[in-house]
């Protein structure tokens, strides 16, 4: 099993696999993590890999120093404006479709679980990352906002779609077209977020969730998640119902489950190997 520190390719963008979990760390404190060229390429390629990698069995997304993810690099942005942009319209447009295909859409379709953890603020396409997670824990000094309405842009990286998800239509309306802060005890009654704890146990409690979710039943975990998508975009609940029963005949063949059956009548905890 690979273990430790991986190249990434750039110092924006820094991985460890540990335990099943790989941990991907956004590394531009300096900017507050915001986005760049090399950290989204950076991340797709992670993440890929991590789709495919039986070793990697839970994702953690995650920021250094005291942001999350601030989004939209605002300073490029201003030289765009200002010498103009380097490619065609349907170019830009287009590479910007793969990038959030390969990474806000990665994250929320990959058959693994995975973790959004936010030391601070998560703002922008930041927020739309932190949201394409399966699960969120936040430090309670740490905020979210849309913030897209500040600097004139619609929105990106799926935040309308998971925001609307998670909070209904109108309150989304509401974060987007006003841009207000969110700290981290609202974000939990609406929620966005699933914990909030001190920033000072926020490692130690995101470490425990994460290696739950990575010594879990790796397979029925892909099955659910699979369910529970096709729940939000499937009306019809004989869709879904045949949906569960194909995956729940599919998981009682599995080793974890065999295990776990036996586990279960010897009164001892299961062990499940994702198999």
């Amino acid at each position: 099993m690979t273990q430790g520190m991986i190249d990434t390719g750039t110092d924006h963008l820094l991985a460890n696999l540990t335990g099943g979990v790989l941990t991907l760390t956004f590394n531009r404190p300096e900017a507050r993590n915001a986005l760049s060229g090399d950290l989204l390429q950076a991340l797709g390629a992670q993440l890929s890999d991590a789709e495919v990698n039986p070793d990697v069995r839970c994702v953690v997304v995650t920021g250094s120093g005291n942001a999350f993810c601030a989004g939209g690099d605002v300073k490029a942005m201003s030289d765009v404006n200002t010498k103009g942009a380097a490619s065609p319209l349907e170019t830009l447009i287009h590479r910007q479709r793969l990038n959030q295909r390969s990474t806000s859409g990665r994250l929320n379709k990959m058959p693994k679980p995975t973790l959004a953890v936010i030391p601070g603020p998560a703002a922008g396409a930041g927020l739309s990352i932190a949201l394409a997670c399966d699960l969120r824990i936040m430090s309670s000094t740490a905020f979210m906002t849309t913030a897209f309405a500040k600097v004139g842009f619609s929105g990106d990286y799926g935040g309308t779609l998971f925001m609307s998800q998670l909070v209904g239509t109108a309150k989304a309306r509401e974060l987007y077209f006003l841009s207000e802060r969110i700290g981290a005890e609202e974000a939990a009654r609406l929620g966005l977020t699933n914990w909030v704890v001190a920033p000072e146990d926020l490692e130690q409690r995101a470490t425990e969730i994460a290696q739950k979710l990575a010594s879990g039943p790796t397979v029925a975990f892909s099955y659910m998640k699979e369910n529970l998508a096709r729940a939000l975009t499937s009306a019809d609940v004989h869709d879904c119902l045949d949906l569960e029963a194909s995956h729940h005949i599919h998981c009682g063949g599995t080793a974890d489950h065999k295990n776990a059956v036996e586990a279960f009548i010897a009164k001892r905890a299961p062990v499940f190997e994702g198999k």
